[in-house]
């Protein structure tokens, strides 16, 4: 099975694979937020994180490459009376356009392999306006111990030296790791070994 359908199946199901309510990262970062601007999610799946974006105010671009998802991002957009902009693409190939968003947006995007991953990053970089905020959240390699969720082979899950090596474009960088119980969905619950990164692209 393709990696593809193996996200399809999984969205697919009547139920939100990793629930409604927004990441606890992002919702613990919201004061950094700013009140108005244009926000790119990355791998947004069923679009929990873009909905309460958009309800903030904010102009969200939602992008995932599951159609099933996104019907549902689009069913809980409605749910919540906001718009927001989806748009089906792979995360790895889409042409990241120069200084467009005030915020970038990626969590638990951790199917991405070496290669994919310095891909996807160098482009979310490059789509963040001089200024603007990174917010990113993953696991870190005790996460196998737990096996709670994200994915299961080493190359793909964060560590600080990672973070710290590959974000030196931003500043006022903060990385917080912390081991919790996390209750995000049937696809994210139980004790976790999180990592999480906010920073500012230097101007």
């Amino acid at each position: 099975m393709s990696a593809f359908e193996d996200w399809e199946n999984r969205f697919s199901s009547d139920h939100y694979v990793f629930g409604k309510e927004a990441n606890t990262f992002l919702v613990a970062n919201a004061d950094k937020l700013p009140e108005h601007g244009n926000v790119l999610v990355v791998a947004d799946g069923e679009g929990r994180n873009g909905v309460w974006l958009a309800r903030r105010g904010l102009d969200v671009l939602s992008l995932d490459f599951s159609p099933a998802a996104q019907v549902k991002a689009r069913a809980l957009a409605d749910e919540y009376g906001v718009t927001m902009r989806i748009e089906r693409a792979d995360v790895h190939q889409w042409a990241y356009p120069e200084a467009q968003f005030d915020v970038v947006v990626e969590i638990f995007t951790q199917f991405s392999d070496p290669d994919q991953r310095a891909q996807k990053w160098a482009g979310m970089l490059r789509a963040l306006k001089p200024g603007g905020l990174l917010i990113l959240q993953g696991y870190t390699p005790k996460q196998l111990e737990y096996g709670t969720g994200g994915p299961r082979r080493l190359e793909n899950l964060y560590t600080r030296a990672l973070l710290e090596g590959t974000f030196t474009i931003l500043e006022k960088l903060e990385i917080a790791e912390e081991e919790r119980e996390v209750d995000e969905g049937p696809g994210h619950r139980g004790m976790s070994a999180l990592i999480g990164l906010t920073g500012y692209k230097r101007a």
